[in-house]
């Protein structure tokens, strides 16, 4: 039950990402995005998913990694698109 909260709490937080990646790629607008954000955000995506690889966190590790994916792909776009 305590990974079943674990995946349904990721899976919300890396679905929250999907509508402003799919914004960002359509309008390549990245002008009201925080590149200091999305800097911090993406470290901090990186270091939650090397715990959850280290700590064997099955929901730590597919949350991290495509939240990591959506974020960084963001990020990539900001400093692409400015």
């Amino acid at each position: 039950m305590i990974k079943l909260i674990g995946f349904a709490a990721a899976t919300c937080t890396t679905v929250a990402y999907a509508p402003q990646a799919i914004k960002v790629w359509k309008t390549r607008s990245t002008g009201d995005i925080s590149l200091g954000m999305f800097l911090v955000m993406v470290l901090g995506l990186a270091l939650w998913l090397i715990y959850g690889l280290l700590s064997g966190d099955g929901p730590l590790i597919a949350s991290n990694a495509v939240t990591m994916l959506l974020a960084g792909g963001i990020l990539l776009m900001k400093l692409r698109y400015g």
